[in-house]
């Protein structure tokens, strides 16, 4: 993976991004107040890069990810992905856009249908867009990317709770891969993991970006796995981003003291 800085123009631009959800109380349950979960965040990411998105739990980096996506309602700012804009997007065009904007989720357990066959849940995107519906092309299809992330093709007739983490997880990553996307959102794919697995799942994401071109945004509380896959890193805290720059500034000379205490958070060897 590179680490010169990139010369392209962003795949991806974030500006002024804010995520206010309502506060309610009362017999009526009137909004009260609002928690602004996001606050004024901006953010640009590059064709085949990787931007770390790294705070503590609740400092509203899960939600800039989701926000992105169009998972849950943002309050203002503007998400403009290879120049469409995804906010002002309708239904058809959103469906488009989402072949191209795929997501990793936290827990691998929970993201995977326990009801349904490892094939089914690999090539469901593509029944959804429609483009495969044979079933033994879809399993081919599904057969082929468990393969890719280093899971026998055999496992495509399994359910999901015959599989360890590690495995669940390469499965959800194999089901992402399933549109050919150019950006995934990384939601703490590694943080529900044992240490051991960790850098295997870190290991594949970094082979699938160098093989496919892929831009990544990994969220994570871990400065430490961030460190060995990302470009450039953000910091953020209480919903707003306080310090960014590239990997090596951010590790070895940070500027703010949160960022300073997230490094002394970091196990040493």
């Amino acid at each position: 993976m590179t680490n010169e800085p990139p010369i392209s123009q962003p795949l991806l631009s974030v500006r002024n991004l804010r995520v206010h959800f309502p506060v309610r109380s009362g017999a009526l349950q009137r909004t009260t107040s609002h928690v602004k979960a996001v606050d004024d965040v901006s953010l640009d990411i590059h064709p085949a890069e990787t931007l770390g998105l790294v705070g503590e739990s609740g400092s509203g980096k899960t939600t800039v990810g989701r926000a992105i996506l169009r998972l849950v309602h943002t309050t203002s700012g503007s998400v403009t992905f290879d120049a469409s804009n995804v906010l002002a997007a309708n239904a058809p065009q959103l469906k488009a856009l989402r072949r191209q904007m795929q997501i990793i989720f936290q827990d691998p357990a929970g993201s995977l249908n326990p009801r349904m066959r490892i094939w089914k849940i690999v090539s469901e995107p593509l029944l959804v867009h429609a483009l495969a519906s044979r079933p033994d092309e879809l399993r081919e299809r599904a057969e082929t990317l468990l393969e890719r992330c280093g899971m026998p093709r055999a496992a495509a007739n399994r359910f999901p709770h015959e599989f360890s983490g590690g495995q669940r997880q390469r499965i959800g990553i194999a089901r992402a891969l399933a549109l050919s996307p150019k950006f995934i959102v990384c939601d703490e794919p590694t943080s529900a993991l044992d240490v051991s697995i960790q850098s295997q799942i870190i290991n594949l994401l970094s082979d699938l970006q160098q093989d496919l071109g892929l831009s990544y945004l990994f969220i994570s509380h871990d400065l430490s796995v961030i460190s060995h896959l990302c470009n450039r890193v953000c910091v953020m805290l209480q919903g707003k981003i306080v310090e960014q720059g590239p990997r090596e500034q951010i590790i070895e000379d940070p500027q703010h003291e949160y960022t300073r205490e997230l490094l002394g958070a970091v196990p040493s060897a």
